[in-house]
């Protein structure tokens, strides 16, 4: 036996189109802000494991980055209100 693997239909992808372009600009921001914080701390992590200095400060400052771009878009979701 087989397994189905679930496929995206056209109906899924426009679906998820629509929904983003209804997501307000604060939520992404914070979304992204998010996405920042984790990919710099596998980048920290990974300099730290492989003894790379430079590779530890790149993550440290996406991290930062990220916690900036996350709190920029909760100030923004507190003056859409």
């Amino acid at each position: 036996m087989q397994k189905e693997t679930p496929t995206w239909g056209s109906a899924d992808l426009c679906f998820l189109t629509k929904w983003r372009k209804k997501m307000k600009p604060s939520t992404k921001d914070e979304i992204s802000g998010n996405i920042h914080e984790v990919k710099g701390a596998v980048k920290e992590t990974t300099g730290k494991v492989t003894n790379n200095p430079n590779l530890e400060a790149k993550g440290k400052a996406e991290q930062k980055r990220g916690k900036v771009q996350k709190k920029v878009g909760q100030i923004e979701n507190v003056f859409e209100k």
